[in-house]
């Protein structure tokens, strides 16, 4: 997959994040759900129809398969944060092809949360490389 259509996944899952924050969901069992769930194991792969299915569609399906999970009492980050993370974690997967599942164990939704204002102005690269040495 060439680097734009890569980025153009980043760029949706953080907004998929944000769209959380507008749903009111709990940022921290929204993000658990996601990157546990079998939507975010899609997204891992080389291609999968839901990777370009949008921000709207792949919340619903969020929703659909983990409706027992989710939560809408407990802390909403903020936007920009929600954004942040999702983005790394989607840039995680294609910078080093871990899981999902295995990125979440190393970096939870608290770890990001408090790193963010660290981390947010290097490069996804670097703020990648200093999460997985803190593990």
């Amino acid at each position: 997959m060439n680097k734009s259509l890569q980025l153009a996944l980043c760029d949706t899952q953080g907004q998929l994040f944000e769209l959380s924050a507008k749903r009111g969901y709990n940022s921290e069992v929204f993000i658990k759900t996601f990157m546990t769930s079998q939507v975010s194991a899609d997204m891992d792969k080389d291609f999968h129809h839901v990777q370009w299915a949008g921000k709207e569609y792949i919340l619903s399906r969020i929703e659909d398969e983990n409706k027992d999970k989710l939560s809408t009492v407990g802390d909403i980050y903020d936007k920009e944060t929600l954004y942040w993370i999702g983005y790394i974690y989607r840039y995680w997967n294609i910078y080093t092809g871990e899981s999902s599942k295995k990125i979440y164990k190393q970096a939870p939704a608290e770890t990001m949360q408090v790193v963010y204002l660290m981390y947010h102005t290097m490069s996804p690269e670097m703020a990648i490389d200093r999460l997985k040495e803190s593990v």
